[in-house]
């Protein structure tokens, strides 16, 4: 019984002298490397959740591109889980194509978003292809907010953790040690991948991603006189020839010829090693982002009892009070504006698309949305931004870099059965004559030749000058009864189509101003010149019958609200026009010319229910105050097109031009399916009033007529394909419209 009493007295006192002593814990400094490796970096959040875990202080973080993100970031302050929250916050795939949503665009921007098919910059008369896929803008936003609360510091071994990351020198190929300067620039510069997101320019270094010299800066952080490396590697290493299908990955291949040949005794630097499987996913596996996070976990739960080893060894410091601010909850009050590296635009410019003002507080929302619409002007390569506290608020400085080249050049092209094949080539070039304008020329080649030139003078929310002149031509076969009968001519015999040649040059010069971008305001005056004809051949002779040849004078005035998500297939928003059309003065060809002005107006709402289905909603009028003897320029509804001129309506089940009268009342209703990505099933119900008196003593849905459509359409790159059968109750004139590419 004694022997079992001091067995059992050894066994404890054994265990006891086993167990660190916290008098006898060593001052350990572990320092966490974490390699490049695109999408496959999310493996390092979970080896981080693992890292915590068992206890394991790191007192200094490097990184490599992905690398660099997530270090960065942790090193800023957040721990593993809140890092697990944000990637689940953000669509990184959004990031990465930096898209902006469309209300952030301009109101020009808007009307013409849905045009271009490819668009490619002219740099000193030449034209150049585009230095990456995105500006990486979006991605930048992102850090920047993560990182605010850091801003003010400028060395990196102040930050929460000590950090620093690996760039590349575009221009002498140099390894590029980023320990301080402005955090968020420091890791969007590392992590720009070639091909994938442009350069960033810091200091005077224009640096591109450090995995082409170091994506695993295990020596670096050797330099930085720690005692335990723990070395964190997602790349997969050299690749087979059968996975290498994009720019990108031939690029990091090549810088991998060299870089790989280092790496074993990078591994055998490391004093913990961890290695998760990842060769199941890409670079560019963003989606499966939380399975590569577990993938980590498995692979540090490997060697978590040697984790834990560790932790029990370090001393453990005081949790550092990192004052993280959350975007959604605080607001910023502006004291102080800063803005460098624009050149050819003014300070007022660009705090007028920013939104802000000194001495207000503006909402983090609506701060970020001023960057976005900034951004969404084309005209900057990059926004950065920086918040330094001050005591009663904030001093905001921006660092802006400007689209190098003044001008590009964009194509589109598209097939539709009213203008039949077209293709667009547009010029479009800044700072003619004034810091904020611009000129854009469109030339349509095709069936039918067309142009669409616009100067304006863009002063962003104030009032802003513009002047557009446009060519329209086409034919179509319209029914004789629907045209005033010439008067210099014999008189057309009624019922039958008649081929016509339909000729508009316009010329307008307006001002206009927009309130958030959504509403915008313009009056202006315009000369327009109509040429309406048709050739009959009799005797071998062409005789030339003219339905209109005559110059007007005219006021205009317009109000629009636009709200739609997208130009093609919009799933939510509104859309208001207003039109006013004074026509003042005309050569009269018809000699039947009174003053008489046109009011239009149309309204959509679009709202998508149920994730898949939306209703599309659409109704429109136009009226004609005064005395209007000339026919051609009564309001004309049928046939199928969004590029329709002056009084032409669209309406499903009609030929073009079919419905004929002075004013009209119309409403079309679109059930619209996403059955898969990009992929829609619709049908479509509309009706129409078309009489001079479309209220009818409040008996609008007498002598209704109505049309009905199915149809297919498939959002592309080059924009929508659609095919629509459509038909009404009146007659059995079934009709098919192809439609193929952007409307312009």
């Amino acid at each position: 019984m004694k022997n079992c009493f001091f067995l059992i007295v050894l066994l404890i006192s054994a265990l006891v002298v086993g167990q660190t002593d916290p008098d006898q814990q060593e001052d350990l400094k572990v320092g966490l490397v974490l390699s490049g490796g695109g999408a496959k970096g999310f493996a390092h959040v979970g080896v981080l959740k693992v890292l915590e875990e068992a206890g394991v202080e790191v007192d200094y973080v490097a990184g490599t591109s992905m690398g660099a993100i997530v270090g960065g970031l942790y090193a800023s302050g957040y721990n593993a889980r809140e890092l697990d929250s944000v990637l689940r916050v953000y669509d990184l795939n959004g990031l990465v194509r930096d898209q902006l949503p469309r209300d952030v665009s301009s109101f020009y921007q808007k009307e013409n978003d849905a045009k271009y098919a490819i668009s490619l910059p002219l740099v000193s008369g030449k034209i150049e292809l585009p230095s990456a896929v995105s500006r990486g803008q979006s991605a930048f936003n992102v850090f920047s907010q993560l990182t605010e609360h850091v801003h003010a510091i400028d060395d990196f071994s102040k930050l929460p953790i000590p950090f620093f990351c690996i760039g590349t020198n575009l221009e002498t190929g140099e390894e590029v040690v980023l320990d301080h300067g402005f955090l968020p620039e420091a890791i969007r510069a590392s992590g720009s991948y070639p091909g994938l997101l442009t350069p960033v320019r810091v200091g005077d270094q224009v640096l591109v991603d450090g995995g082409l010299v170091d994506n695993f800066p295990v020596e670096k952080m050797i330099e930085k006189g720690v005692d335990i490396i723990i070395g964190v590697n997602v790349s997969g290493g050299l690749r087979d020839i059968e996975n290498i299908n994009s720019l990108p990955e031939i690029l990091m291949q090549i810088a991998g010829f060299q870089m790989y040949e280092q790496w074993d005794s990078k591994i055998e630097q490391c004093d913990i090693y961890i290695r998760p499987e990842l060769d199941e996913y890409s670079t560019f596996s963003f989606e499966e982002g939380q399975e590569i996070i577990v993938k980590g976990e498995e692979a540090a739960n490997k060697l978590k009892e040697e984790l834990m080893a560790l932790a029990r060894r370090q001393k453990h410091a005081e949790p550092k009070n990192t004052i993280k601010n959350y975007p959604e909850n605080q607001d910023l009050l502006i004291r102080e504006i800063s803005i460098r590296g624009n050149r050819s635009f003014t300070d007022q410019y660009c705090i007028k698309k920013l939104g802000l003002e000194e001495g207000e507080l503006v909402k983090r929302k609506d701060f970020m949305k001023g960057i976005d619409k900034l951004t969404a002007t084309g005209n900057f390569e990059s926004v950065f931004y920086r918040l330094i506290p001050l005591e009663d608020g904030v001093k905001v400085e921006f660092e802006i870099t400007e689209t190098e080249g003044r001008s590009m050049i964009q194509f589109g092209a598209h097939y539709d059965d009213l203008y039949k094949t077209g293709i667009l080539v547009n010029f479009t070039t800044r700072h003619l004559l004034f810091k904020n304008d611009f000129i854009s020329a469109d030339f349509v080649i095709g069936d039918n030749l067309r142009y669409d030139i616009d100067y304006f003078l863009d002063n962003g929310f104030n009032w802003s000058f513009g002047i557009n002149t446009r060519f329209n031509s086409f034919k179509a076969d319209v029914v004789s009864s629907t045209l005033p009968q010439p008067v210099r001519n014999a008189p057309l015999e009624s019922g039958f189509k008649v081929p016509i040649d339909y000729f508009d040059f316009t010329t307008r010069l307006y001002l206009q101003t927009t309130f958030s971008d959504r509403w915008a305001l313009s009056i202006g005056a315009e000369h327009k010149f109509l040429n309406v004809h048709t050739d009959e051949i009799i005797d071998d002779e062409i005789n030339r019958i003219y339905f209109d040849k005559s110059h007007y004078l005219n006021l205009v005035g317009k109000v629009t609200l636009d709200t739609y998500d997208s130009k093609v297939f919009p799933k939510k928003g509104f859309y208001l026009n207003a039109d006013y059309i004074l026509y003042t003065y005309s050569t009269d060809y018809n000699d039947n010319f009174d003053p008489f002005s046109h009011l239009y107006g149309r309204l959509g709402i679009a709202q998508t229910l149920w994730e898949k289905l939306t209703l599309h909603l659409i109704s429109e009028a136009g009226v004609t105050l005064g005395n209007n003897e000339n026919q051609v320029l009564d309001y004309h509804l049928g046939g199928y097109n969004e590029n329709y001129i002056n009084t032409f309506v669209p309406f499903y089940g009609y030929g073009f031009s079919e419905l004929n009268e002075s004013a009209f009342l119309r409403t079309a209703l679109t059930a619209r399916v996403e059955i898969f990505r990009k992929n829609f099933l619709s049908f479509t119900g509309n009706f129409a009033r078309v009489n001079d008196d479309i209220w009818n003593d409040g008996n609008i849905f007498e002598d209704t007529r109505s049309g009905y459509a199915f149809g297919y359409g498939l959002n592309t790159v080059v924009g929508p394909i659609e095919l629509v059968y459509s038909w009404n109750p009146d007659n059995s004139n079934n009709v098919w419209y192809i439609n193929v590419g952007f409307w312009f």
